[in-house]
């Protein structure tokens, strides 16, 4: 099978395009009030055509259409965003273990939408941009410390360093969110703040999901412009620059494009570890390293993954519901382990 994806990595993006069909559907199916399979298909054909439709309960179409619907798609949004933020950070970094929530650019957004939530003053002015700005803004701040930080005498990046680095940036950026936390004086700002910390999709309505949603295919479509200099990125600074490629521009525009959609999925989300290490990974470990099939197939693999997670998270502790941080950290925490103990892993394949 992986030799037919590697020759044809075409193939697995088609197969993953029908898969996020069926997982979409079972998503919206899956909860405290289970959906029939072919009822959700029904709703679905009925919001398309406006074709009204009998036989099933109002009560379950405003379920599923008001309250899972949104909540899949915002799940697959995150998913696919901490995937491919995931690809572009190690790209950039020439490190198969970097990715948004080791670094500390997830602390570090969620540190600055907690900050900005519980910030009274910066709400009524701004309103609902006031926590995506925040989360932005401490995403550019975490990543930049740590990749200025790892650069050696050679302005080049030191692989143990950017690790080391980002593990205590991720500390700090926990330290001053927990202390904020601490120091909060209302219940609803606490609250607000468990959410960032934890990682939830819980509340989500149609409303939240259009910019996210912008972002995340606006970064995708720069980081495919800009794929085959993640590739000779991958060959080291002195081939790229051979090539012709402006290593220093793209670093540049994948530093800013990375730390707005990690931004834009916190500030939506909260805090969800180890998406965009596990998903990277497995992609290419299945078509390669190119990254004009490694970008597409992220994403879709990304999404259905959180998706799926989402969904054990609502069934695991019913009729309560577990944050989707504590799902994606028992999956993700050992295989990263995984990974150090191997240390065989490249970004080997073939273009």
């Amino acid at each position: 099978m992986k030799r037919i994806f590697r020759k044809s990595p075409v193939l697995l993006i088609m197969g993953l395009v029908i898969v996020s069909l069926f997982v979409f559907v079972i998503g919206v199916s899956v909860g405290p009030v289970s959906i029939p399979f072919f009822s959700v298909w029904k709703i679905i054909f009925s919001k398309i055509t406006g074709y009204n439709i009998n036989g099933i309960d109002i009560n379950i179409i405003n379920i599923a259409w008001n309250l899972r619907f949104p909540r899949v798609i915002l799940g697959f949004v995150v998913g696919a965003g901490l995937a491919i933020s995931g690809v572009a950070i190690q790209s950039f970094t020439k490190n198969p273990l970097s990715e948004p929530y080791i670094l500390g650019v997830s602390s570090g957004a969620s540190a600055g939408a907690v900050l900005v939530a519980l910030n009274g003053f910066l709400v009524s002015h701004i309103g609902y941009y006031a926590m995506p700005l925040g989360a932005f803004l401490g995403a550019v701040i975490s990543l930049t410390t740590v990749y200025v930080l790892s650069l050696n005498k050679e302005g080049r990046v030191n692989p143990f360093q950017l690790i080391f680095l980002g593990i205590a940036t991720s500390a700090m950026f926990m330290a001053i969110t927990n202390f904020v936390v601490f120091s909060a004086k209302y219940d609803a700002g606490v609250r607000t703040a468990m959410f960032w910390m934890m990682g939830s999709l819980a509340g989500v309505k149609w409303a939240y999901l259009p910019i996210p949603i912008f972002i995340l295919f606006g970064s995708f479509i720069v980081f495919m412009i800009l794929y085959r200099a993640m590739n000779t990125m991958l060959l080291g600074e002195s081939t790229a620059i051979m090539l012709g490629i402006n290593i220093r521009r793209s670093r540049k525009i994948i530093v800013i494009i990375s730390s707005l959609l990690a931004g834009a999925i916190v500030s939506v989300s909260g805090s969800i570890g180890f998406v965009g290490l596990i998903i990277p990974h497995i992609v290419r470990n299945m078509i390669g390293s190119n990254h004009k099939y490694v970008l597409p197939c992220s994403l879709l693999l990304g999404g259905n993954f959180i998706v799926l997670a989402d969904m054990i998270a609502r069934v695991v502790v019913m009729p309560q519901e577990l944050p989707i941080g504590i799902i994606t950290a028992i999956l993700g925490a050992p295989f990263f382990i995984y990974l150090l103990k191997k240390n065989k892993y490249s970004f080997g394949g073939k273009y």
